[in-house]
């Protein structure tokens, strides 16, 4: 039963940590199309500062996921 559980837990994170990431990334791009959009000659700042804030949530997700695989896999 307790490993059931867990791994119901671990799902449910792995689930919750990938829609966060989502909607992490979802507003980074919003933002920075706004941006883009208001001041053009910004492109390349505003692209670098997007790319970098991306793949840190991404690299976070991942770290959520690999918790959860390991949770599940006890």
């Amino acid at each position: 039963m307790t490993s059931a559980l867990a791994s119901l837990g671990a799902a449910i994170g792995a689930g919750l940590a990938v829609v966060g990431a989502g909607i992490g990334i979802g507003f980074i791009g919003g933002n920075a199309m706004e941006g883009i959009a208001r001041q053009p000659e910004s492109l390349n700042p505003i692209r670098a500062t997007m790319l970098i804030a991306a793949a840190l949530i991404e690299g976070i997700a991942l770290f959520a996921l690999v918790i959860c695989i390991i949770v599940a896999t006890k």
